[in-house]
């Protein structure tokens, strides 16, 4: 009777997160976050609202004075130039908002720089391509029998065109 191998153990592949925590984490305390999910979770803290044109920069924190309570940080925030001002004028939701996620009042201010935000925005999906476009690349497609064929490869050549 023919002996199989046996059964390999399980994979313990761990998530890249996992794996570079510690780089990031020391990445986030340079610029004063005590903890990355202020950056990572900005859209869910903030609102989507307010993370569409903000994001945070960096939290500056006091020196102690011995002998005194820790005072509140600030946290310097991104802000696209034209949506400054109505950033501003929610200062208050997103000092209680972040408060709220840390469960102190870990944030007393808010500092404003105004720049381009850092992440990349998503280019809006090209629409279908002109009817026309695909009808004039289709006619270049005579010798192909199947129909279905024939239409896909000429919206694939129109689109192409089309960019």
């Amino acid at each position: 009777m023919a002996k199989f191998p046996p059964k390999p153990g399980p994979i313990s592949a761990k998530p890249l997160g996992i794996l570079l925590n510690d780089v990031f984490a020391e990445a986030y305390a340079k610029q004063g976050f005590a903890a990355r999910e202020l950056v990572t979770r900005w859209a869910q803290i903030a609102g989507p609202e307010i993370a569409a044109h903000a994001e945070p920069l960096k939290m500056q924190w006091p020196r102690p004075v011995e002998g005194q309570p820790q005072e509140p940080a600030t946290l310097v925030l991104r802000v696209e130039g034209p949506m400054a001002l109505e950033i501003q004028h929610s200062a208050d939701v997103i000092l209680e908002r972040v408060n709220r996620f840390f469960g102190w009042s870990a944030v007393g201010k808010l500092a404003f720089r105004q720049a381009p935000l850092s992440r990349a925005r998503r280019p809006a999906r090209p629409g279908p391509p002109d009817p026309k476009a695909v009808a004039k690349v289709a006619e270049g497609l005579a010798d192909i029998e199947d129909e279905q064929l024939k239409t896909a490869l000429a919206r694939l050549g129109a689109a192409i065109k089309r960019n």
